[in-house]
């Protein structure tokens, strides 16, 4: 769930993090045993379910009271207007920054590039003489995009979400972010400006779980038809209620809580690793950061090195809470081999390889949302101008889903030509199965089509 914009500073000397240490060396670990050795913090996970499953069905029932009841218990604002007024997003536009405009209207153009990239063209086959199917891939109708807003803002999230669903073809694109009571009970005003740069016009002032039900059920209150597929990352609140409006909206995968995982050998530069988990830990107390290394030497240089600079930046109560958690560890191995594996099992959001020959290492490295390579890609570059997407599977979803693209608005669809002599070339086959199935009147329309 979201809260107000935190923008509070903290002591450089307030707090220091101490990272835990996993040792695996030495051990013969099935895939089993890997995977219970993999840091998470699962009851913060479950506890969200339940919650946001409560916040989604309140305003499947209660509609626009439920909005402003969890805005006033998350966000602290009150009689703000949920459905966005036009020239609230006209005035974030001119109120933007010079250089903030032109870094967006640059990622824009980059995340635009690799999209298109994602897009399938049209595959026909064919299975003989008037024999035919295409293969194309269909835009869904309308899309519902959740931009996060409590802890920090985020305008490239606007763009991860937007820019994708744009190049699949998506012709109606409403978009959910929470009130700020530092602003009056409206969006933030980046978010807003980011918004209009890609000519968004539908824009709603609602947030957490509560927005994903929104988005699922319609709003008819302020004007919120159902969409066809959410998307947008989000803690854990607001990944665990795409779970619960499964099956009735798609949704991409349930982008949670932020995870970053690098792999490193003695050759890495502990200051940049450190930087690096730093860099993600400041997204939320709930962010986990684990560095895996065979290295003992450089596992104690970048713990005493995350230590220092987590303690020197803004946020450094956040981080040091996110770093000493459970979902956080520095993890000791054997060798490149137990890294991989672990790195597999663990499936992260985000893959950083700090390793002399990363570039030939990468291809070991088969489960994670993204994979950064090398000591010069840092996250935080594909955060926001990498050109890639930033919205990612994280719990381990890795493994089996993928981060947003143009495919994730997109259905494949296949469209079946025969002829009747194409008919007539499988007629007995197909009458054939139907009969072995017990389902004659299959068989019987195959046949219709050759008796008078």
């Amino acid at each position: 769930m979201t809260a107000a914009s935190d923008t509070s500073t903290t002591s450089p000397a307030s707090r220091r993090a101490e990272v835990r240490i996993i040792d695996l060396r030495g051990r013969e670990l099935s895939p089993a045993d890997m995977l219970a050795a993999v840091p998470r913090a699962t009851q913060a996970r479950a506890e969200a379910l339940d919650t946001a499953a409560r916040l989604v069905d309140d305003v499947r029932t209660q509609g626009e009271s439920a909005l402003r009841d969890q805005a006033e218990r998350f966000d602290r604002v009150t009689e703000h207007a949920i459905r966005v007024p036009a020239e609230h997003i006209s005035e974030a536009l001119d109120a933007l920054a010079p250089e903030v405009r032109a870094a967006l209207e640059e990622a824009i153009r980059r995340v635009r590039l690799a999209s298109a990239a994602q897009v399938p063209a049209d595959q026909t086959t064919l299975l003989g003489p008037g024999a035919r199917i295409v293969q194309r891939w269909q835009p869904v109708g309308r899309v519902g995009v959740y931009i996060p807003g409590g802890k920090a803002v985020y305008p490239s999230s606007v763009i991860m979400n937007v820019v994708p669903a744009q190049v699949a073809g998506v012709t109606q694109i409403a978009l959910a972010s929470p009130p700020q009571a530092d602003q009056g009970g409206r969006i933030h005003p980046t978010i807003l400006g980011a918004a209009a740069l890609l000519g968004i016009s539908e824009v709603y002032a609602m947030g957490g779980a509560g927005a994903i039900g929104a988005f699922a059920w319609g709003v008819p209150g302020v004007g919120l038809d159902p969409v066809d597929v959410v998307s947008g990352p989000g803690n854990n609140y607001v990944a665990s209620a795409k779970r619960a409006v499964a099956g009735v909206v798609g949704t991409d995968a349930e982008a949670g809580a932020t995870e970053i995982l690098v792999v490193a050998d003695a050759s890495a530069d502990a200051r940049l690793v450190a930087a690096d988990l730093v860099s993600q830990a400041e997204h939320d107390e709930q962010a986990s950061a684990v560095l895996v290394t065979d290295s003992e030497d450089l596992a104690a240089r970048v713990a005493h090195d995350v230590a220092a600079q987590g303690a020197a930046t803004r946020h450094s109560d956040r981080v040091s809470a996110a770093l000493d958690g459970p979902q956080s560890a520095i993890v000791l191995v054997d060798d490149r081999a137990m890294a991989a594996a672990f790195s597999n099992a663990y499936a992260p959001e985000h893959l950083e390889l700090h390793l002399a020959d990363a570039e030939a290492a990468a291809s070991a490295f088969t489960s994670a949302g993204a994979v950064f390579v090398g000591d010069q890609t840092p996250v935080s570059l594909g955060d926001y101008m990498a050109g890639s997407n930033h919205v990612l599977p994280t719990g381990g979803q890795a493994r089996y889903a993928p981060g947003l693209g143009a495919y994730t608005f997109l259905r494949p669809q296949q469209v079946i030509s025969y002829d009747r002599t194409a008919l007539a070339e499988v007629r007995d086959g197909v009458v054939a199965l139907a009969n072995s199935e017990i389902l004659p009147a299959h068989g019987e329309a195959i046949e219709a089509r050759f008796t008078e």
